[in-house]
């Protein structure tokens, strides 16, 4: 994964109808998920998919070789939590030599990474996302309903000990964790890492209330109160407004997905567990590329179907979520966190 090689496309680049040009692929190669987070899906849990309706790698790595021939160079790999699926690190060794893709990030709760982290580093993983709600062992059991603190903390160390680059997500529910923000946000005033706080979003798998969530605009006030002026970074394409803090090694993130702000600079796709392509979060999936790629279509076929979703993209994540009012809403490991 050379990011200064030259590749020439196969196919032309993504482009929707609002002139956004798309490069950044997530994929989530599962719904399951060996924690229960209270934000992500219901005490008892989501009806997992059956096997035979989860894509296959094989018909993934066709997908995703296809997809970086039309200019998509960074994929995110994700579920569920992508490492209780086997035949994971197989798949990432796979999609790492292909010539079109530069960058190749996952995004993970930590349970399990750590017995991979060295491997991963050999392969070149761009970056890990690591999910990390608290820093109190206590209240992780309460927010994931599972044990698996210390590994998570050994993942972490693991992570900085290899030098691979490292972005905290913290999810801020209020009456919860938000008297955590001050605390979490330290590690990056001692780490050159990324902490990012994440605005609770409507997929839990429940359709019932959704109380309104810790907003972006209160997780900055609340950093402000403590350390002073937040000074922000140009970061286009993200989900997050990146801060620069004074003093600190690392960076501050808010992202304000229940809020929507980044909408105008979005430059992703997600394929879900199940082969369908969304163009965005909120939407309802645009087609159904597993079952295309069994029933045997080529490339030419696949690049068509996918340039077919990208033409009738919406503006914004508000204008998808429009079309979806009368659709249960899904958890998050069931679209892709």
């Amino acid at each position: 994964m050379d990011e200064t090689q030259n590749f020439r496309l196969k196919y032309p680049p993504l482009i929707d109808p609002f002139g956004r040009k798309l490069t950044y692929l997530r994929i989530a190669v599962t719904d399951r998920c060996n924690l229960r987070c209270t934000y992500c899906m219901p005490e008892e849990g989501v009806p997992f998919i059956p096997h035979e309706r989860i894509i296959r790698f094989e018909e993934l790595y066709r997908i995703v070789a296809v997809m970086s021939g039309s200019g998509i160079s960074k994929v995110r790999i994700t579920g569920g939590e992508p490492f209780v699926r086997k035949g994971l690190m197989e798949f990432f060794e796979r999609i790492a030599a292909l010539d079109g893709l530069r960058q190749i990030h996952l995004t993970t709760n930590g349970v399990l990474i750590h017995q991979y982290i060295g491997k991963l580093k050999r392969l070149g993983v761009s970056g890990i996302n690591l999910s990390m709600d608290t820093l109190n062992a206590e209240k992780f059991k309460t927010i994931t309903r599972r044990e698996g603190w210390e590994e998570v903390q050994k993942s972490f160390r693991l992570a900085m000990e290899y030098g691979i680059p490292l972005k905290i997500n913290s999810v801020i529910q209020r009456g919860i964790n938000d008297d955590e923000i001050e605390g979490l946000a330290r590690l990056a005033e001692e780490h050159p890492i990324q902490v990012r706080f994440i605005e609770q979003m409507p997929f839990n798998g429940l359709i019932k209330e959704f109380r309104k969530p810790f907003t972006a605009s209160e997780i900055k006030e609340r950093l402000e109160n403590v350390f002073g002026e937040l000074y922000p970074e140009n970061n286009p394409g993200s989900t997050a407004q990146l801060f620069s803090v004074p003093g600190f090694a690392g960076k501050i993130g808010i992202i304000a997905g229940y809020s929507r702000t980044f909408c105008d600079s979005c430059n992703r796709l997600r394929i879900t567990s199940t082969g369908i392509l969304k163009t965005c979060l909120y939407d309802r999936g645009s087609i159904d590329l597993k079952t295309l790629v069994r029933d045997g279509a080529d490339d030419a076929r696949l690049y068509e179907a996918i340039t077919h979703a990208v033409a009738k993209r919406h503006k914004d994540g508000f204008e998808a979520e429009e079309m979806t009012m009368n659709i249960p809403k899904q958890s998050m490991a069931q679209i892709g966190g």
